[in-house]
């Protein structure tokens, strides 16, 4: 099953001013696409923080996905330090200089930075707003305004496609994580290949727990299924 990892930038997003909701949007996204998110990271805007992340986890991951810092004010940093990462230059790619400096004729110099990637890198049309993306081998880096990431990666999802998408089951418990932790672990016992999770929470109504079971292999999905909800039904009744 391909993996992914999922590096989302920004001073903001570190320090919990603004929510990071790109890393659960494309978590989400990349399921059905059969592709297993591995791992969610934030980072601050800082090259060698970011060029050191690439170079650890791009190498892990079948793919790393970047969202933030594409803009052009001073703490937009993404493009120089990919570039720093995978050891290249930038360089203007002309084709969108150009269609940058078309469309935001009020400063289209500005607009023009946003074409500087990194040499070699593909870029990737931005069809909500102008700064572009661009591919680097397997590190795809889109926007962190997330109407704008959203709309980048619905571009680029056949790529991403694998023909076995990651289905799932999910209920929720009016339980106690520790009332049903040994379903929980008998399920992984029968079931190696699939991926069981628990979530709970506590409200006014007591504590309840949702279970999801994952599984690239439909088969396996439904035989996992099968047993989990008997199991829970019997200790949660």
């Amino acid at each position: 099953m391909p993996t992914a990892a999922i590096l989302t930038i920004g001073n903001e997003l570190v320090s919990g001013d603004v929510p990071n909701t790109n890393g659960s949007w494309l978590a989400k996204r990349l399921a059905p696409l059969g592709i297993e998110t591995r791992l969610l990271a934030a980072v601050p805007d800082e090259i060698e923080t970011i060029a050191a992340f690439v170079r650890e986890h791009a190498p892990r991951a079948d793919v790393l996905l970047v969202t933030g810092g594409l803009g052009g004010t001073p703490d937009d940093l993404t493009r120089e330090a990919i570039a720093a990462a995978f050891g290249v230059g930038q360089e203007e790619v002309p084709e969108v200089a150009e269609r940058l400096r078309a469309r935001f004729r009020h400063n289209p110099e500005y607009a023009a930075r946003w074409a500087l990637l990194p040499a070699g890198a593909r870029p990737l049309e931005n069809p909500l707003g102008g700064a572009p993306g661009f591919v680097v081998e397997n590190v795809y880096v889109m926007p962190g305004l997330p109407a704008e990431m959203e709309a980048m990666f619905e571009t680029i999802a056949d790529e991403l496609r694998d023909a076995q998408p990651i289905r799932s089951w999910r209920r929720r418990y009016r339980t106690r994580e520790s009332t049903i932790v040994g379903v929980l672990e008998a399920t992984v016992e029968r079931h190696p290949s699939v991926l069981v999770g628990s979530y709970p929470t506590f409200g006014k109504d007591g504590p309840e727990v949702e279970v999801v079971v994952k599984s690239s292999d439909p088969d396996e999905l439904a035989a996992a299924r099968a047993w989990i909800e008997v199991a829970l039904d019997e200790v949660t009744r």
